[in-house]
């Protein structure tokens, strides 16, 4: 592909993640991927060329593009080389005519005061830099530094005794490591939750919004005498997790449940949970550097629902919870009405429980809980609290 055939290329797939965005179709990732499936033509070297300059226009407009063809002359608005491709040519962009680019932003002007008051703008630009890729060692089979060595570029995580941090875009499901079950990729962050759940030998804990497992597994392997329980509505997430179990030798039940009859098919385990882990649906804005389009995807009344539906897991997950015992609230989030704002309400409405600090060092006090950012802790953004409920 010549220079200018590869920035039609990305616009041809902006195009497709612009309309996927409005329609709450397949991410970006997804697009690109179906995208060369059929365009056989491309080597590796375009196929990488022509995903960046996708990337590089969607990471540089926090509002929505008209199209995919302003989206990329707003880059070629910052770059000379790139504005020079829009030639004419064969299989180029047309050449570029009174057309207006995208305005360059990194956050929606609406999603602004929805930030969490400790995120200053001078952390905004982490937000959509490249993450690495982050492992977590099956510390019940494996050393973390012993395993380290057979990862290229492989270093220990600072803040998760379990984590290891490998370069961006890194392979590893064909790495053997990987087959036997001795390292899942996990952000650090999101190891971080597991932690703050402080699990030990004998307890009962449920994952209540598990998803495909991913902090069930750690909890499994990090304390594997205790019970652990992972439900969740969505079949097909929850259907990822046995399979994972298996591969890691991690003891799992898991809980298939029924959207609106939750505290129904909970209701033998009520009060008897040691903890309760509630990683709830949230807007995603701690990912927004791992998936930029994100950004595009959120409106006000999403976060309206999302607000309302961590709200009711809470209401849901509290009396499962034993005298004494705990729940943790999360979500991959850097707006206070998922962090702060939630956990201050919830423990407005439960005046018996107390905040009790997370036991790792990461983040910044947020309220009842705790805030990693990219910037400050480079990890994706979450927020984290734990509450312990009355004995």
């Amino acid at each position: 592909m010549t220079p200018s055939a590869r920035v039609q290329a990305a616009i041809e797939i902006l195009y497709q993640v612009i309309a996927s965005t409005r329609d709450d179709g397949p991410p970006a990732d997804t697009i690109v991927q179906r995208y060369f499936k059929t365009r056989r033509y491309a080597g590796s070297k375009d196929r990488r060329a022509v995903r960046e300059l996708a990337y590089r226009a969607i990471r540089r407009s926090g509002e929505l593009p008209a199209d995919g063809r302003s989206a990329m002359l707003g880059v070629a608005d910052d770059d000379a080389e790139i504005a020079a491709l829009f030639d004419g040519s064969v299989h180029g962009p047309a050449v570029r005519g009174e057309e207006r680019g995208a305005a360059a932003s990194l956050v929606p002007g609406w999603i602004e005061p929805e930030l969490s008051q400790h995120l200053s703008r001078e952390e905004w630009p982490a937000l959509l830099e490249r993450a690495p890729l982050d492992l977590r060692v099956n510390v019940a089979r494996a050393d973390r530094d012993t395993l380290a060595a057979s990862f290229e570029g492989a270093t220990p995580t600072q803040l998760s005794p379990w984590g290891l941090r490998l370069p961006p875009d890194t392979r590893i499901d064909d790495h053997p490591a990987f087959a036997e079950g001795l390292v899942e990729v996990q952000d650090e962050g999101s190891q971080l939750i597991a932690l703050a759940c402080r699990a030990a030998a004998g307890m009962k804990i449920l994952d209540l919004c598990a998803g495909a497992g991913g902090k069930s597994l750690a909890l499994a392997v990090a304390a594997p005498e205790a019970e652990i329980i992972a439900s969740d509505t969505n079949r097909a997430r929850l259907a990822q997790l046995p399979p994972r179990a298996a591969r890691a030798g991690a003891a799992i039940g898991a809980r298939l449940l029924d959207g609106g009859r939750e505290a129904e098919q909970l209701a033998d385990i009520d009060g008897q949970c040691d903890v309760v882990l509630v990683d709830a649906p949230c807007s995603g804005s701690g990912t927004w550097r791992r998936n930029p389009e994100g950004r595009w995807r959120l409106t006000p009344g999403r976060l309206d629902r999302l607000v309302a539906l961590q709200e009711r897991l809470l209401e849901l997950a509290a009396p499962l919870v034993k005298p004494g015992g705990a729940l943790v609230y999360a979500t991959c989030s850097i707006l206070r009405r998922e962090g702060a704002e939630q956990a201050r309400n919830f423990l407005g409405r439960h005046s018996s429980w107390i905040g009790q600090d997370v036991p790792f060092d990461g983040g910044r006090a947020d309220g009842p809980g705790r805030l990693l950012t990219p910037a400050h802790d480079a990890t994706d953004g979450f927020f984290i609290a734990r509450f312990v409920g009355p004995c």
